[in-house]
């Protein structure tokens, strides 16, 4: 996107929230095992012999640093495009053009050659098809379900992941048995010495080698968007996923290297199936083979659905930048990315036909490397921007030495693989910079946090990334930890005359809340006067939010001014209208004259006030309360509210609280006469208020409910469902 078009993303460019933590987890273990486990494991014997164990130890311990940078970046800034996503927020568009259009080249590639393997292991139950043509096949399959939607692709990673882990497990369990059979053996000692026979250069050139099997693990970053709960559902599911992933790889090449000979290993390109011909005596031989070359096809068939579902939001995220055609960040009707997919289906098949598959994934995995180095250095940039919206649901341990290993080691690892990758990743960057001066900087008008780095140091810094940032976290929704609902309940209220001044609103505002934090009200009106309306971050027409963040408050505290007729705007020059409260009037009272919206007017001044040393919470309850104020028919509900308990009410969320008039004939009799600690609700749900005549309660345990009250409770939305249902029959 440009300056010149808000950062937000309307709901209609949005991909849907449909994947949980197992759709998570298949599709970041789904991405890792094809050739990594099925073919490999020979090739990187031959290079350090039985160390080939440790080797992919190793290398599962190194990818953590580029996991958990991910992790982090993908819970504070959850749209498609992954690490092009993050890339162009850290370090601005034209890293962003090098680090998204590169890593599209590299699914590609490897999704090329996952459904050529399709192919060949198709090839062996039909014969008479040319492999091409089932690679062909297979790809317009998946493209297919990536078009219905991440719910279908999903569904078919999680049966393709869950056929080839159950067949996996077996497999390890008989040989695991057969090799601990005769660990002490003279065969299985022969087989496992020596351990280290080209030293260590041979293990550390075979660990850059072995690396590239977890690299799949990462690709969830690129769905993020779909995530339902993404703070807790991408790192939990990428930690079980590399649990999964180590262990299978571990233990299972532990069981090639004790069960086949040296040379035979070696040699081998389905040392899975040699394996299994050495150990498997339970079930026939014919049968075990056919389950293994089932468990390779879902292996090499989880990879390349996962790689095009990627490569697909890669192409989608830069076309919302505008760094690529427009019209490929077009949903279809199944608001998926319809042009991105069948572009990336189309190039795969391209590169079938035109190029070695197998040979420019290995060379693509340096540049997957590169993309690792850069990905931890913009976690160091997002941190050390501050940007208070930069509001990861999970951070990093061991900042930011995690990171810096995550730069290291990947730099260290292309330059064991030799000059051939270090000279196609300058390469693909290169193109990538030519596309970006050629086609994209004309239209773009973009920084990254980088630059809010730099403003420390007293240089530019581009604010739309504030506004995109607190846009995310509106729509990540509130932590489980933000008390939202309760500090609406305890908002202060006031009632505005037309000619107000908001100097003065703001003073009426800081004695209100000098009531429960300490501090100076001239101080804190001070405070909110640096934030006239008219420049508030976050608002709706006629609705301003002035918000501070002061270090005595304790407590988020809320203040409720209701303007009817509509106050003037700070700063402009527009007649004010009559004054049904009186000239300059600012009071607690119920006025009852009515108003309808008036344009250019304030109607709603909600001013929000926190602890300084909270300040994600402090945006989160800003950017829950702006989404409040923007839904079709606030105003008029705000206008119309009657009492200020139903001026509180308009804020809060409807699925999460229930008001209720005890009166007689009614199901909400039951509750007059009990007191609040008898009162039959689930656990979650909290009595917050309790309007009796022109006084506000605050319910005691002992506080016995009369006729005529007006009380509210909150809670989780399926239990207020539960007392909807019992206290007013659903009508």
């Amino acid at each position: 996107m440009s300056g010149r078009r808000p950062l937000q993303l309307e709901e209609s460019r949005r991909l849907k929230k449909e994947l949980g933590l197992f759709d998570v987890y298949v599709i970041a273990t789904g991405a890792m095992f094809s050739s990594g486990f099925f073919l490999l494991p020979g090739i990187a014997a031959a290079h350090t012999g039985p160390s080939v164990i440790l080797a992919y130890l190793l290398s599962g311990l190194l990818i953590v640093p580029a996991m958990l940078s991910m992790a982090e970046l993908a819970t504070a800034m959850p749209r498609a495009g992954g690490a092009y996503f993050f890339l162009d927020r850290a370090m601005g568009p034209l890293l962003g053009t090098i680090g998204g259009a590169g890593t599209w080249f590299a699914l590609v590639f490897k999704s090329g050659f996952a459904v050529l393997g399709i192919g060949y292991y198709l090839d062996l139950f039909l014969p008479d098809v040319p492999v091409l043509a089932l690679a062909f096949g297979a790809t317009a399959v998946f493209a297919a379900l990536n078009i219905l939607g991440a719910r279908q692709t999903s569904g078919l990673q999680r049966l393709l992941v869950t056929v080839m882990i159950a067949i996996l497990v077996g497999w390890l369990v008989e040989g695991l048995a057969d090799v601990l059979r005769q660990w002490d053996g003279p065969a299985v000692r022969a087989r496992m010495s020596p351990f280290l026979p080209f030293g260590i250069d041979g293990l550390l050139a075979t660990v850059g080698m072995v690396f590239v099997s977890y690299m799949g693990l990462t690709k969830v970053a690129s769905i993020a968007e779909e995530v339902e709960d993404p703070d807790r559902n991408i790192p939990l599911g990428m930690f079980l996923s590399l649990g999964t992933a180590i262990a299978i790889y571990v233990l299972g090449v532990l069981v090639m290297v004790g069960t086949l000979e040296p040379e035979q290993l070696r040699a081998s390109r389905s040392p899975v199936t040699d394996a299994a011909q050495a150990f498997v005596r339970w079930v026939p031989q014919e049968a075990a083979l056919v389950a293994l070359v089932v468990a390779a096809i879902a292996a090499f068939a989880s990879t390349a659905n996962a790689g095009i579902m990627s490569a697909a939001r890669y192409v989608l995220a830069m076309a919302r930048d505008r760094l690529v055609p427009e019209r490929l960040g077009r949903l279809g009707r199944f608001r998926t990315p319809t042009l991105a997919t069948v572009l990336t289906a189309g190039a795969i098949a391209a590169f079938l036909l035109l190029l070695d598959v197998e040979a420019v994934a290995k060379l693509a995995s340096a540049f997957q490397l590169l993309i690792f180095a850069l990905v931890c250095a913009a976690v160091i940039v997002m941190r050390e921007s501050r940007i208070l919206a930069y509001d990861p649901g999970f951070r990093s341990p061991l900042y930011p030495w995690m990171q810096i290993a995550g730069m290291v080691v990947p730099l260290f690892l292309i330059a064991e693989m030799g000059w051939l990758p270090v000279l196609f990743t300058l390469g693909v960057s290169g193109a990538c910079v030519a596309w970006y001066v050629s086609y994209a900087a004309p239209r773009v008008v973009r920084s990254g946090a980088i630059f809010h780095l730099f403003a420390r140091l007293g240089k530019g810094r581009f604010e739309g990334l504030d506004i995109e940032l607190r846009g995310i976290l509106g729509e990540k929704g509130l932590r489980e930890e933000d008390p939202y609902d309760e500090v609406v309940a305890r908002a202060f209220t006031l009632e505005l005359g037309a000619q107000a001044r908001y100097a003065d609103v703001a003073l009426e505002v800081a004695r209100l809340l000098s009531e429960r934090i300490p501090a100076d009200p001239r101080a804190m009106a001070a405070a909110f006067v640096a934030r006239l309306p008219g420049e508030a971050d976050l608002h709706a027409p006629g609705v301003a939010l002035p918000h501070v963040r002061l270090p005595e408050a304790r407590h988020p505290e809320l203040v409720l001014a209701r303007c009817r007729e509509g106050m003037r705007l700070p700063g402009t020059s527009s007649d004010p209208a009559p004054a049904a409260g009186g000239e300059g009037s600012a009071s607690r009272g119920e006025p009852d004259a009515r108003a309808r919206p008036q344009a250019g007017r304030l109607h709603a001044l909600i001013f929000l006030a926190s602890p300084a040393d909270n300040p994600g919470q402090h945006l989160r309850l800003l950017a829950q309360i702006a989404g409040s104020v923007s839904r079709e028919g606030f105003l008029p509900a705000w206008l119309g509210a009657e009492r200020p308990q139903q001026l509180r009410e308009t804020l809060l969320r409807d699925e999460r609280f229930l008001s209720l008039w005890l009166r007689r004939g009614t199901r909400a009799e039951a509750l007059i006469g009990l007191r609040v600690r008898e009162i039959d609700k689930p656990d979650t749900c909290l009595l917050a208020v309790i309007r009796r005549g022109s006084e506000v309660l605050v319910p005691r345990s002992g506080t016995v409910l009369e006729e005529g009250d007006r009380i509210t409770f909150i809670g989780e939305p399926e239990d207020i469902e539960t007392l909807y249902d019992r206290y007013t029959g659903g009508g």
